[in-house]
Order: C-alpha cells, then structure tokens, then sequence
C-alpha cells in the first residue's frame, strides 16, 4: 500500500506538470488576437488570464467527470502506472508543438497519451470506444468548424454595423470588447481545460482505492489543478502566442473581437454539456473564421495546414509516447524510474534547442518569415480583392502581413516604372524645346 500511495503521488505531480504545460501551451487561445492588435500589453494580459482560469476552474466538474469515468473503464484494472505514463506522453507531445510554435491541442495530447498507455498496458477494453467517439473526435471535428462559420458571420456583421463610422471614432469601443471578449475566452479555458488535470488526478485516485468510483473531485484537487495552469498561463506561451496572433492572418481590432466572443461561446457551451473539447481548435478555427470574414483579409493557409497536421498527428503520436512508457513503467519500480528520468531528460533538451531563439513579451508580434501567396490565397482575393492605396487599406484594416509582401512589392515595382515613364515625357518635351530655341538664337546672330 506503501508503494501505490508514493505512486500515486507521482502521478499527482505529473499531472499538475502536465497542467502547467497546459497553461503556457493554450495561453495564447484567450490572449493571442488581444496582444497582437494592441488590446493590452503582453505581460498585462496573460495576468488577467492566469487569474480568470483560476476562477473558471472551481465552475463546473462536468468536464473532469468525462475524463475520470468517461473515455476508460476504471475496473478494467487500470493502474497508477499506466495513468503516468499516459502524462508523460502528452507533456512531451506538449513541449514538442510548443517549440514549433504550433497550437496544437493539449486536450488531445491527453487523451492520445491516456488511451496509448491504457492499450499497450491493459488493451481495447480498457477504453470506452463509444465515449471518444461522441465526446471526444465528433467535437474536434465540429467545435472549429462551429466557431470559424459564426467568427466568420460574426465578422461581417460587425464590419457592416461599423462601414460608416472612422476606426478612430470605433477604436475604443472595440478595445474594451476585445479584453471582456478575452476575459470570457480565459474564464472559459479555465472551466474546460484545468478540469481535465482534476479528471485525471481523480482517475488515480480511484485506481489506487483511495476515493470511490464515480466520486466527483475533491476540492484540493480542485485548487491544485487550477493554480497549475493559472501559473502555466501566467508565463506565457510566447511562440504560440506569435502564431495565432500574427501567423494565421493579420487580426484588427473588430476582428479579434468576434473570434474571441465566438470562440467563448463554443467553449462554454461544450463544458456545460461535458463535451471535453479542444480550446486550441475551437479558437484556432474562430480566427480563421474572422480571417475570410473580413473584406480583403486572408488566411495564410500554409500555416494553417501545419496546424491543421499537428491536429492530426496529436492523438497518435503522444499515444505511441506514452504506449511505450507504459511499457517500460509496467516492468516495476526501475521502469518507472526509467520513464521519469528519460522524461525529464526529453523536457530538458526541448527547452535548452527553445532558448537558441527566444520568444518572449518584447518579440513576440514580430513576424521574421515571409509566405508567398497560394492558389487558396489568390482564389479569395479574386472574389474579394482587396481595396487599393494606403488610405483604403486602412480604412478597411486591409492584410498586409508576410503574405501579401511579394505582391505588394511587385505592385510599388509597377507603380515606379509607370511613374518615371510619365515623368520622362515631360522632360524630353522641355529638353527639345531647349534645344530648338538655341537653335534659333544662333541663326538669328
């Protein structure tokens, strides 16, 4: 008893170091379009989020319900092992993204490395095949798709209740949206994404015989989990933060306004019913979405099929991650020693190749890659082409981010050539003259 009651502490704290990775890897879903428009300082907003994702997690337990009895079956002999194993692979599959700078999901980094070390350790029945499929794969399929659609709505309308006023006179306005908007988005992540740490804390409590099957968390687990990610969120996942801020598209005030009032909505939604959905995809898609909805904005669609990848990748590669820690966990106390020091090994060599380029609050709307312009690209500018001339750019909050640079500089390129042929002609009139007026005055000497 001696031996699980150590474990199960060892699980405890992986799981809130899975919850800490959580909070800087899905910092920039409720703070990215804020600190990218200007909204609110860096350092300011990640504050105010840590702290709303502290208060949304004590809302509701729906979400931790799903993951403590929901996707595994907790009587077909789970162990406390297996569960760590399962963290280590989405702490790892959460650092890997991180260094690229790809909002993948933590959610699914946590059910890809829980049910891969629940199969390799127990096998198929150990996971409810039923509940991952409605609670877990139909809402990462619907929840962007759900937010992109109403972000995408949401943005035309709010352009066309605005096209008559000048954005000096809209700007405040839309500047205190974007930080209630950011506010409801972080309080939001806060009542889905910490109860994910309390699920799987409250699953090792129950393998380990230490609560009762389907008891609800108890209220340490509760403010243990949500000061993980209140502190995760606080420090910022800067990288992220740089691509769904300024990687996806070019975000303008009202922009930023209808994804983050979108995706909320969403994500509220999703926790009230215990749909344990992605808070990544959900704004990930709401910026998309607010991205075609403006006139002569676009999405960089490169970056989003990278997202889009990683998305994919997710559920399978932290559960092969964690299938074979649970492997080498199942071997007795020297395996999971060997899981926990290749674990921090693996943490460590991620954050020394991080630091050879640092994101951090003073760099990170600083774009240094250029995309060229796709065929999906200039598909849309075709039905919607963007307005020309600086003032109309403005005007209209016209994109003009890394992958309208080649374009735009083929159009000065044009715009030079045309002018000094227009300019040349009235010189070589005046040149002639000159030349025909010497003429004269010497035959008249």
């Amino acid at each position: 008893m001696e031996h699980i009651t150590l474990l199960i502490g060892i699980v405890i704290i992986t799981a809130l170091v899975f919850d800490f990775t959580n909070g800087f890897h899905d910092t920039a879903n409720a703070m990215a379009t804020t600190i990218s428009t200007g909204a609110l300082g860096p350092r300011v907003a990640v504050a105010m989020s840590a702290v709303l994702n502290l208060v949304g997690a004590f809302l509701s337990v729906e979400v931790a319900k799903t993951i403590s009895g929901g996707i595994l079956d907790e009587d077909s002999g789970i162990r406390p092992e297996v569960i760590f194993a399962g963290l280590v692979g989405a702490i790892l599959w959460n650092l890997v993204t991180w260094l690229a700078g790809l909002p993948s999901s933590s959610s699914h980094a946590l059910f890809g490395g829980l049910i891969g070390a629940t199969v390799a350790s127990v096998g198929f029945e150990g996971v409810n095949g039923d509940a991952i499929v409605m609670k877990v794969l139909i809402p990462a399929v619907a929840a962007p798709l759900v937010a992109g659609i109403a972000t995408l709505a949401a943005t035309r309308l709010t352009y066309r209740l605005g096209r008559d006023r000048a954005p000096e006179d809209t700007a405040k306005g839309y500047r205190a949206g974007q930080i209630a908007s950011a506010a409801l988005v972080s309080l939001a992540h806060g009542t889905n994404d910490a109860q994910k740490t309390m699920g799987v804390i409250t699953l090792a409590l129950v393998t380990g015989g230490v609560i009762a099957p389907d008891s609800d968390p108890p209220m340490w687990v509760i403010v243990s989990a949500g000061l993980a990610i209140a502190l995760g969120t606080y420090l910022g996942g800067w990288r992220i933060i740089r691509t769904m801020g300024k990687g996806i598209t070019d975000i303008q005030p009202p922009q930023g306004f209808a994804a983050q009032t979108g995706a909320a909505t969403v994500i509220l939604a999703s926790s009230h019913i215990g749909f344990a959905l992605s808070t990544t995809q959900v704004c990930s898609g709401a910026v998309m979405g607010a991205g075609v909805g403006r006139k002569g904005g676009v999405v960089r669609w490169s970056t989003a099929g990278r997202m889009v990848i990683a998305w994919a990748l997710t559920l399978p590669a932290a559960g092969l991650i964690a299938a074979g820690s649970a492997l080498l966990a199942d071997q007795g106390n020297w395996g999971v020693t060997a899981v926990a020091v290749l674990a921090v090994a693996g943490c460590a060599v991620i954050w020394a190749l991080s630091r050879r380029k640092p994101v951090d609050a003073a760099n990170v709307n600083e774009v240094g890659t250029t995309e060229p312009v796709g065929v999906i690209t200039a598909a849309l500018r075709s039905v919607a082409p963007p307005p020309v001339g600086s003032a109309a750019g403005s005007d209209t909050g016209i994109v003009t981010g890394p992958d309208t640079t080649a374009e735009s500089t083929t159009d000065a390129t044009d715009t030079t050539d045309t002018t000094d042929t227009t300019t040349e002609q009235p010189k070589a009139v005046a040149t002639a003259g000159s030349a025909a007026s010497a003429a004269s005055s010497g035959t008249s000497s």
